[in-house]
């Protein structure tokens, strides 16, 4: 949806534009000529007039949402505790470098993301969907998630070969509970170091490990994952109620929309069924979570 959207934020500035560009080179100076010692002077046609009111509104929001920020607004709890249901974010669009907003053709590099960040990226199996997720692991690392713990060996250079060949599990804290529950169980909370950033995790007390394996690379085991060059791993921080790399793969960098870096407006959407005004109109505004994203 968000794909069509920009599909047509382009084809309505580029007719516009085009409106605007041809009256000025050549209906405007017929209209003049025209209208010349008439006393009600030149009349503007209404659709040149149209476009030349909305084409710089509809150009300046292309621009803004194709390169350089974009909202989003999350839908599911895969990201709790770090991002919740009714929560709106900007997306940085020019972080890991600049797309065209119809074939999504990177033509200039930005930057990469980093361990840690959180990223907006197109489904690799339905690309017409966004996702939002923590890249886990980078190009080259070895992932492993067993008793839900997540254990990385990062890629191993001429310079790091001899120490990178142990496995290191990423360092995790107990945290207390808080509010959160799922299915009548209250979720334990984690905080856990992903490189440079520091985070929130959540574990269900009870659910085993799900077989996520989506297919088997030479050497390694059911749990594990070796990362291409060119793609990422990703994992959601509600580590048992999240579909991610562990299920359907890796992130390709094509597929990188963008990286979350704040929240600019969060609602609360708590209706019973029995209540008769529709459940997507917001209860409240959760002014405590507004700013940036960890």
């Amino acid at each position: 949806m968000a794909n069509y959207f920009s599909i047509l934020l382009v084809i309505l500035t580029v007719v516009t534009g085009l409106v605007w560009l041809v009256d000025a080179l050549f209906w405007a100076p017929k209209r003049k000529a025209a209208s010349a010692g008439s006393a009600e002077g030149e009349k503007l046609p209404y659709w040149v007039d149209t476009s030349q009111q909305i084409f710089p509104v509809i150009a300046f929001v292309l621009v803004l949402r194709s390169f350089l920020y974009e909202p989003f607004q999350i839908p599911s709890g895969s990201m709790m505790p770090t991002l919740l249901v009714g929560d709106f974010i900007l997306v940085e669009k020019y972080a890991y470098g600049l797309k065209d907003p119809v074939v999504r053709h990177k033509f200039l590099e930005t930057g990469t993301p980093e361990r840690g960040d959180i990223v907006v990226f197109k489904y690799p199996e339905d690309p017409n969907i966004d996702y939002i997720k923590r890249v886990v692991g980078m190009p080259g690392d070895t992932v492993i998630y067993q008793n839900k713990q997540v254990f990385i060996r990062p890629k191993c250079t001429g310079e790091n070969s001899a120490e990178c060949k142990k496995l290191q599990p990423v360092p995790v804290t107990f945290k207390s509970r808080g509010e959160f529950v799922q299915n009548m169980a209250p979720l334990l909370r984690y905080t856990e170091q992903l490189g440079e950033v520091e985070h929130d995790v959540l574990r269900h007390p009870t659910r085993k490990d799900m077989p996520a394996r989506f297919y088997t690379q030479p050497g390694t085991r059911s749990d594990e994952w070796l990362v291409p060059e060119g793609e990422y791993f990703v994992m959601g921080d509600n580590r048992d109620n999240s579909r991610d790399s562990r299920y359907w793969g890796f992130v390709p960098d094509a597929n990188l929309v963008g990286k979350a870096v704040a929240i600019w407006i969060s609602f609360e959407f708590e209706r019973s069924a029995e209540d008769l005004i529709p459940a997507w109109i917001p209860t409240g505004v959760r002014f405590n979570r507004i700013g940036g994203i960890e």
